[in-house]
């Protein structure tokens, strides 16, 4: 046993603690990039992106992690924002309104996207149209995805974000080695409280995030059956 954990002996508990925090974080962040690759998955076969799939790095710090999903997360709203543009420029603007009434049936606007996207590709899948309207009239998929880069950005900058994503090796210790007595102790209570907090919102951001996913990927499972 540690000579700080001696001197303060709910240390080791902390530890755990911090520990478990860490691996919760890393249950989320894993199944965003499962997430992300799905949305990726469905782009880049109906829409003609060639955004490139995520991995989790394992050997690599949060920071980085969240750095690689944060990227991709961008090409995903970049694309989106092209769509956008592509209908804007080659749409009355009438037809265009269209797209964003909220009264107007979808039906109505995936004829419209569809439209678009034969004068865009050739030819075009009402599956692409589909895809297209889902997130272009997505706003609820638009503002997860802005709120989710924004707490990954957060995560990346705080006491936890230079933690390797392997948590049973160096990445933790070398946060707690070597610090003793109430410094120790000091630093323990801080960065458990900032993984509660940045957690808390991460995990309920996320699942926001997977959710508008999920109605987009599913509708078009149900769509190509």
């Amino acid at each position: 046993m540690a000579l700080s954990d001696l001197l303060y002996p709910d240390n080791p508990k902390r530890k755990q603690e911090l520990i478990h925090l860490h691996q919760e974080l890393l249950d989320c962040m894993s199944a965003n990039f499962h997430a992300t690759n799905e949305l990726v998955g469905v782009l880049n076969e109906h829409l003609g992106c060639t955004i490139t799939p995520i991995k989790m790095r394992e050997s690599s710090t949060v920071k980085e992690n969240c750095e690689i999903i944060i990227q991709v997360m961008n090409a995903i709203q970049h694309q989106v924002q092209k769509i956008d543009s592509d209908m804007k420029e080659k749409l009355e603007p009438v037809l265009y309104q269209k797209l964003y009434d909220i009264k107007e049936p979808e039906l109505e606007k995936i004829a419209i996207a569809q439209r678009v996207f034969s004068i865009i590709f050739g030819e075009a899948t009402s599956t692409a149209a589909m895809v297209a309207i889902k997130l272009l009239g997505s706003d609820h998929l638009t503002l997860t995805v802005s709120k989710l880069i924004s707490l990954l950005a957060q995560i990346g900058a705080s006491v936890l974000g230079g933690v390797s994503i392997t948590i049973i090796g160096l990445g933790l210790e070398m946060i707690l080695h070597a610090i003793l007595g109430a410094v120790e102790r000091s630093q323990l209570l801080t960065a458990v409280r900032s993984y509660e907090k940045h957690l808390a919102e991460f995990k309920a951001a996320s699942e926001k995030y997977q959710h508008a996913i999920h109605e987009v990927t599913s509708l078009v499972r149900q769509q190509v059956q």
